[in-house]
C-alpha cells in the first residue's frame, strides 16, 4: 500500500533525524576493524554508478551511452593535445575564469571515466595506463598552477570552488584510485586538503549546518563529495560525518521550528525551496533528488547505517513534490527559477527526475515499487520528447530503465489523479490538473521571491511571480508553447496573467555593466546576502498570497505589491545608484474548476500614474502554424478581428498543434487582441545562450488602462480546449461573479454547486450564502446527495483562526479535520477553523442538513 506523504514524513521527523545521526560518529571508531571492507564497497558502488558494471554494460540498451563516453573522452584528449599556453585543453583558458577551471576538471573526469567503464567491445582507452597518467598529470598541473594556492584561487562563483570542482575531483580520485596509488600516491590527500581549504563557507574545512551555503541541494552535493573523499582516504570519520550531515536534508521543513535557521528543503505540502525563498523543485530540487538517490546507491551493502524509511521519504518527494509539476514529461516553468531561460529545459529536466525514480524503484517494495515503475512508463508514454536513456548519468540506470519498460506487471500510471488540485502554498505556487490540460500559477509574497535572476540568466524576470500563469494543453509539444522561446518572444510585461505598468526596464548587465550590483562598501558582493535580497531573488512586500483546496477544486488569491528592493530604496536603505522599479497594484483571484479557470482582478491601478496592462493570456506558435481567432461581441455580432472590442468570448486555435483555448469575458473593459510575428535572439533572456534568432507568432489578449486612470476591475474565464459552441453557452451560465472588489472576490458555478471566495481585509464579508470573517480563502460545494463540503485556508499565514457562516438551513457535522468546529447559529451554520501554524494548509468539513 502506498503511504500518504503525511505518513511518510512522520516516519522521521526532524527531531528524530537529528537524534539518530549522532551514533554515526561513535560508530566510526568501533567499526575501524571492518572499515577497509566498507571503503572498498563504496569505491565499487561509485564505479558502478558512473561507469557501470560488466553486466549492465553488456546490455545492448547501454551501447549508445558507452559510445558517448568513449567519443567524449577522445575529443577531450584531442583538445588536450591542441592546448596552448595557459590552457590544459584547447580554447579553455585558465587563470581568471573559474568556470573554465571547473570545465577543465570536468574534461579530465570524462577521460578518466572512459578508462574504467567496462564494455563488451575492445577499446584502447579502457584500462590504459598512459591515458590514466595523462589525467593524473593534468590534475597535478591544475593543482600546482591554478588551484593549490588558495590565496590566488576563489575568484568568481563560490559554487565552483566549494562544490563544482570538488565534485569532479572527488569522482576522479575514486575512478583512478588504483592508478593514483601506483603513480602519485600522495595526490589524493593533497587534493582533499585543498578541497577542505576551499570550503570557506563551512567550518574548519567541513560542513557547517548553520551556514546559509550548506543547505538543501548544495548540502547534498558537498556531503556526497566528502563521502567519496573519505572512501579514497579510508577516513571513516569523514564518511560518517558527511552521512550525518546529509541526513538532515530528509527532514521536512517546519517553518515554525526551523533547524539551523534553514528554510531550504521540502515542506509538508510538497513545496521545495532553495536560496531561502525560491520555488525550485525543477532545478535544485531535482538535483537534490538525484544526489540523495546516488548516495543511497553508493552506500548500498556497506556497514553504514541506512534507515529504510528514508526511501519512503524520497518517494514522498516524488509523489507530492515532483509528479504534480511534470505534465506529459515537461517540467513546469513555475519551479525552474532562472532555469526558464536555458535552452535545455522542460523535457530534459523531467528526464533527470525519471532516472532518479528508476533507481529509487529498486529500493522500494510492493505497491510502492510498482507505482514508481508505472510512473516511469507513464512519463515516457505521454511525453513529446521521451527521456533518452543515453543521457542518464549511470549505465546501470539505463539497464534498469529498459527492464521497467519491459515489465508488464507495472502499468503506465501517473502518481497523481488526472483531476487534482495542488496548493503549494509554502512556495506560493498552484497546480490545477484535468484530463486535457494543466494550469500552473506563480505567486509571490514577503515569504517567497518574485523571481530569480543570477549569472546572466533570466535577464528579464520582473513579473514571473506576479500571477504569471502557464496553461499546458494535452498532446502539445510544450517546446512550441513555453520554454526559452516563450520568454524570448513574449515581452516580459505581457506574460500571461501579469498586471504590469507600461514602461521599459533595464537588465542587471545593462544597469551596472556586470552580472551583479558591485558595491563592496555597502555590502554588495557577488554572493552576499544583500545581493540575494535585492538583486538575485527579491521577495515581495505583500503577505496575502495563498488559497484553499477542496478535493480537486481550488481558489487562490494575491495582493500584488512592490518587491523588497523598491521598499528598501524608499526607506533610504540602498545606495543612490541602485536602480529599483515600482510595481502596479492589483488584488487578484483565481478559481480553478473543471472546464474553466475564472480570474478576477480589482483595484488595478498604478500608484505612479502610468498606464497599466493586464494580460489575459499570451501564447506562441511557430510561423508555419495556422492560427485562427474567432469571437463574438457582447451584442451578439461576430467579432471582426484584432484590435480592441467589447468581446463576449474569443477562441484561439493553433491548427498546427491541434490545440485551442477559449476566453469568456464576464466583466470589465473591452480587451485588446493582437497576433504578431516576432523575431528575437535567445540571448535577450540569457547571455550565454547561442545567438539564435527565434521567430514566433505571438498571440496576446489584454486589458489596457490609460495613464492616471481610475482603478479598474476585470473578470474573465480561461476555457482550455474550448469549442465555439461551448463558449457561446456561457451567455446563459453556469458562471456568475458574486463580488469583485479589493475586499472580496467570489464566483458561483451552478453546474458544480460551487461557491468560491477570497477575502482580503478585516471585517465580515458576504459571498452568496457565505459570510466570512477577515482574510480567507473559502470553497463550498453542495453535492446532489444533500451534503455540503467546505474548505478554508489562511492565505496570510498570520491568523490563528477564521470562521465561515453558511446561511440557510442549519446543518450538522458529518466529518471534519482536526481543528475544525461546526455549530448551529441563528440563520445558519458556523464553521470555525483553527489555522494557527498551518502555513496556508486547507481545512475541510462535510455537513448535512439536520
Amino acid at each position: 500500500m502506498q503511504l500518504s506523504r503525511r505518513t511518510l514524513l512522520s516516519v522521521i521527523p526532524a527531531a528524530a533525524l537529528l537524534t539518530a545521526v549522532g551514533p554515526l560518529h561513535a560508530r566510526a571508531q568501533s567499526r575501524a576493524a571492518g572499515a577497509g571492507g566498507d571503503h572498498a564497497v563504496l569505491i565499487s558502488n561509485t564505479l558502478a554508478v558512473f561507469a557501470g558494471t560488466a553486466d549492465s554494460n553488456a546490455r545492448p540498451e547501454v551501447a549508445a551511452k558507452l559510445a558517448s563516453i568513449d567519443s567524449t573522452a577522445r575529443a577531450r584528449l584531442t583538445a588536450m593535445d591542441e592546448a596552448g599556453e595557459g590552457e590544459l585543453f584547447a580554447d579553455v583558458p585558465l587563470g581568471t575564469n573559474d568556470s573554465n577551471l571547473t570545465k577543465s576538471f570536468e574534461y579530465l573526469y570524462e577521460i578518466a571515466l572512459a578508462t574504467v567503464a567496462p564494455g563488451p567491445a575492445a577499446s584502447d582507452l579502457r584500462g590504459s595506463e598512459p591515458v590514466q597518467r595523462r589525467v593524473i598529470d593534468g590534475l597535478v598541473t591544475l593543482h600546482d598552477t591554478y588551484y593549490g594556492d588558495q590565496s590566488k584561487g576563489y575568484y568568481g562563483n563560490w559554487f565552483n570552488w566549494e562544490i563544482g570542482i570538488s565534485a569532479r575531483v572527488s569522482k576522479i580520485l575514486v575512478l583512478l584510485k588504483d592508478a593514483l596509488a601506483a603513480y602519485r600516491p600522495g595526490l589524493p590527500a593533497t587534493y582533499v586538503a585543498s578541497m577542505d581549504a576551499y570550503l570557506r563557507n563551512g567550518k574548519d574545512g567541513d560542513v557547517d549546518l548553520d551556514s546559509r551555503f550548506h543547505t538543501g541541494a548544495n548540502l547534498a552535493d558537498i556531503t556526497t563529495n566528502r563521502i567519496l573523499q573519505g572512501a579514497v582516504l579510508e577516513d571513516d570519520a569523514r564518511i560518517s560525518k558527511a552521512i550525518a550531515d546529509q541526513l538532515t536534508v530528509f527532514a521536512t521543513i517546519d517553518p515554525y521550528d526551523l533547524r539551523h535557521g534553514v528554510t531550504d528543503g521540502f515542506y509538508a505540502d510538497g513545496s521545495f525551496i532553495q536560496h531561502a525563498s525560491v520555488a525550485y523543485t525543477g532545478s535544485y530540487g531535482k538535483n537534490l533528488l538525484a544526489r540523495v538517490v546516488q548516495t543511497v546507491k553508493i552506500l548500498d551493502g556497506s556497514g553504514y547505517v541506512q534507515d529504510g524509511s528514508l526511501v519512503g521519504v524520497v518517494q514522498g518527494w516524488v509523489v507530492d513534490g515532483f509528479a504534480p509539476v511534470i505534465f506529459e514529461g515537461w517540467m513546469m516553468e513555475i519551479v525552474k527559477g532562472r532555469g526558464t531561460s536555458r535552452t535545455t529545459t522542460g523535457y530534459a529536466n523531467a528526464a533527470e527526475v525519471v532516472e532518479a525514480v528508476v533507481d529509487l524503484s529498486g529500493y522500494a517494495s510492493g505497491s510502492d515499487a510498482t507505482a514508481l515503475r508505472g510512473y516511469v512508463k507513464f512519463v515516457r508514454e505521454t511525453s513529446k520528447a521521451a527521456p533518452d536513456p543515453a543521457d542518464f548519468v549511470s549505465p546501470v540506470s539505463i539497464a534498469r530503465y529498459a527492464d521497467i519498460l519491459a515489465d508488464t506487471s507495472a502499468p503506465a500510471r501517473d502518481l497523481k489523479a488526472a483531476e487534482s488540485h495542488i496548493a503549494f502554498n509554502a512556495m506560493d505556487k498552484t497546480v490545477h490538473r484535468r484530463p486535457g490540460y494543466a494550469f500552473a500559477l506563480a505567486r509571490s509574497s514577503a515569504r517567497i521571491s518574485k523571481y530569480e535572476y543570477m549569472s546572466g540568466e533570466n535577464l528579464m524576470p520582473w513579473f514571473h511571480g506576479d500571477g504569471a500563469h502557464y496553461l499546458y494543453l494535452s498532446g502539445q509539444d510544450q517546446t512550441a508553447a513555453y520554454g526559452v522561446d516563450y520568454f524570448t518572444a513574449v515581452p516580459p510585461y505581457r506574460l500571461a496573467g501579469v498586471t504590469a505598468p507600461v514602461e521599459t526596464r533595464r537588465t542587471i548587465p545593462e544597469l551596472y555593466g556586470t552580472l551583479w550590483y558591485d558595491n563592496p562598501e555597502r555590502g554588495f558582493t557577488s554572493s552576499s546576502e544583500s545581493q540575494n535580497t535585492y538583486v538575485y531573488f527579491p521577495r515581495g512586500t505583500n503577505t496575502h498570497s495563498g488559497g484553499a483546496c477542496l478535493g480537486a477544486y481550488g481558489a487562490a488569491g494575491l495582493i500584488q505589491a512592490d518587491d523588497a528592493a523598491y521598499a528598501a530604496k524608499q526607506a533610504g536603505d540602498l545606495p543612490d545608484d541602485f536602480v529599483v522599479y515600482r510595481n502596479a497594484g492589483a488584488t487578484k483571484s483565481w478559481f480553478m474548476l473543471d472546464d474553466e479557470i475564472v480570474v478576477l482582478a480589482a483595484g488595478v491601478v498604478d500608484p505612479a500614474g502610468r498606464a497599466v496592462t493586464t494580460t489575459v493570456d499570451s501564447r506562441i506558435a511557430d510561423p508555419s502554424d495556422t492560427v485562427s481567432l474567432t469571437g463574438e461581441l457582447r451584442d451578439g455580432n461576430r467579432w471582426s478581428g484584432p484590435g480592441t472590442a467589447p468581446l463576449a468570448w474569443l477562441r484561439y486555435a493553433d491548427d498546427g498543434q491541434g490545440t485551442a483555448v477559449g476566453y469568456v469575458f464576464l466583466d470589465g473593459r473591452p480587451p485588446t487582441v493582437s497576433l504578431d510575428t516576432v523575431t528575437r535572439s535567445r540571448r535577450v533572456v540569457r547571455r550565454s545562450n547561442p545567438d539564435t534568432p527565434v521567430s514566433k507568432q505571438v498571440f496576446s489578449v489584454a486589458v489596457e488602462q490609460r495613464a492616471a486612470a481610475r482603478p479598474a476591475s476585470i473578470a474573465h474565464a480561461l476555457v482550455p480546449n474550448a469549442s465555439e459552441g461551448q463558449l457561446r453557452s456561457y451567455a446563459d451560465g453556469p458562471l456568475s461573479v458574486l463580488a469583485n472588489t479589493v475586499r472580496v472576490q467570489a464566483v458561483r458555478h451552478t453546474g458544480l454547486g460551487i461557491i468560491a471566495a477570497n477575502t482580503f481585509t478585516r471585517g465580515r464579508h458576504h459571498a452568496g450564502r457565505l459570510s466570512i470573517d477577515g482574510a480567507a480563502s473559502v470553497i463550498l460545494r453542495a453535492a446532489p446527495d444533500g451534503t455540503v463540503s467546505i474548505a478554508a485556508s489562511d492565505p496570510t499565514m498570520e491568523r490563528d483562526s477564521l470562521s465561515v457562516t453558511v446561511h440557510g438551513r442549519r446543518m450538522r457535522e458529518v466529518s471534519a479535520d482536526e481543528g475544525v468546529r461546526v455549530r448551529a447559529v441563528p440563520g445558519g451554520t458556523r464553521v470555525d477553523f483553527t489555522t494557527r501554524h498551518a502555513y496556508g494548509r486547507s481545512f475541510t468539513a462535510t455537513l448535512r442538513s439536520r
